[in-house]
């Protein structure tokens, strides 16, 4: 047995690693999680559970099983009577946009019911159901709190966090309320953009790279696995990815490569993994998956861009009144031009992108996505700004935005009562 001395334990619980910074930062997530299981709780105590919830921890199940594989046409399903949505029925019976991993998260917590799902069911269900995501949802916003941080200062990371921790799509999103379940892909998308990020800062060092480097390595695999095993068509985060890391380490490009090939490669096993290792049915997964999903003439809808901006307010008003502002900021002060804000910002006008040129579903996925990021480009900005000749103004106009969107967030969630 490994005994710890008592100087390694006091370096281990320092005031670095849980200072005053990290107990403010404890204290939003548990409000957060607060939220959310308020938001649950006043459900309706005789759970209806959808058909899309129903047929989405079915499939997650049988795969637990044994029974099949989750996302593809099986005759376990059809023995089962499951009825499948339109979008899985109208592609031979295979998921388009996720992967068996999706199914085998959103189902883990019920793995212990006893008996198979119905329509109808007891209120714990809606409890289990929701676990993986308020779980995922509280670690995204601890991932968003960190690299904030990180990037600009205590400042940062409490501004980042608390428009995170008092958003309605956050918090819908993290309970699945009127949302689809895309917590697990924002999280994964946003620790692969992240991770490359902090891989990249390391490779100057004369070590050797890869194996240095293997718990980042194997932590960007885990990352793109989430994010693309959840929504296939954020496989667009594995270039982007490779584009930050050549872009920051310039002068090491072959070790760049060495690693985002083993990541992916990582990645790609876990893939392969969450088919059972069964070859001829991950191939048709494959090839039925729709990666691109991009539809041009969104764009000439004008339609499209009233609906995107109505679901970016969705994302809470101090976000709404502060974007406009960062984004002045940012073209008109040079200060703010750097790669700490100009990285969210791309990351997030690219998500915003995919999701007006995809108008229904993987589209949602992007703009959900999209929201971390640019919570991240605010936070770095308001960083900036305090620090300036300007910083009274920038503090009392900050301290009066952020107060009150949390207290207009309590005020619709204690609005919300039982049917």
């Amino acid at each position: 047995m490994v005994k710890h001395s008592p100087s390694s334990m006091r370096a281990f619980f320092s005031r670095e690693r849980f200072g005053r910074p990290q107990v403010l930062a404890a204290i939003l997530l548990l409000v957060f999680m607060a939220q959310c299981l308020w938001l649950i709780a006043h459900r309706t105590p005789a759970v209806e559970v959808n058909s899309a919830d129903l047929f989405r921890v079915q499939e997650g199940l049988r795969q637990w099983h044994g029974k099949s594989i989750a996302g593809a046409p099986s005759d376990a399903r059809i023995e089962a009577g499951t009825l499948p949505p339109i979008e899985i029925e109208s592609n031979q019976g295979y998921d388009p946009n996720h992967s068996p991993l999706w199914y085998l998260i959103l189902s883990a917590p019920l793995l212990g019911w006893h008996g198979s799902p119905q329509a109808s069911a007891p209120p714990h269900w809606l409890w289990l159901e929701r676990l993986p995501f308020l779980l995922f949802g509280t670690l995204l916003g601890a991932s968003l709190w960190y690299v904030a941080r990180r990037l600009y200062g205590n400042a940062g990371g409490y501004v980042a966090l608390t428009l995170y921790c008092f958003s309605p799509e956050i918090i819908k999103s993290s309970t699945l309320w009127s949302a689809e379940p895309e917590m697990g892909a924002a999280w994964g998308a946003f620790g692969a953009i992240f991770t490359a990020i902090a891989v990249a800062h390391t490779l100057y060092a004369p070590r050797e790279v890869v194996f240095w480097n293997w718990r980042r390595t194997l932590l960007l695999g885990l990352s793109l696995v989430l994010a693309i095993g959840s929504q296939f068509s954020l496989i667009i985060v594995a270039p982007v990815a490779l584009g930050f890391m050549l872009y920051l380490a310039p002068g090491r490009r072959g070790a760049v490569f060495a690693i985002w090939v083993t990541a992916s490669a990582v990645a790609f096993f876990l893939l392969y993994f969450s088919y059972a290792f069964q070859s001829a049915v991950f191939w048709q997964g494959m090839r039925h998956a729709n990666f691109w999903e991009v539809t041009w003439r969104a764009f000439a809808m004008r339609g499209d861009y009233s609906q995107a901006l109505a679901r970016l307010g969705q994302s809470g008003p101090a976000l709404v009144l502060a974007l406009p502002v960062a984004l002045l900021a940012y073209l008109l002060w040079p200060r703010t031009r750097y790669f700490g804000n100009s990285a969210p910002l791309l990351v997030a006008a690219l998500f915003l992108l995919m999701s007006m040129a995809s108008p229904h579903y993987p589209g949602l996925g992007f703009q959900l996505m999209a929201v971390p990021f640019l919570m991240l480009f605010v936070a770095g900005i308001v960083a900036d700004l305090l620090e300036s000749k300007h910083r009274n103004l920038a503090l009392t106009c900050l301290w009066t935005l952020l107060s009150a969107n949390a207290l207009w967030n309590l005020a619709e969630l204690a609005r919300i009562r039982q049917p």
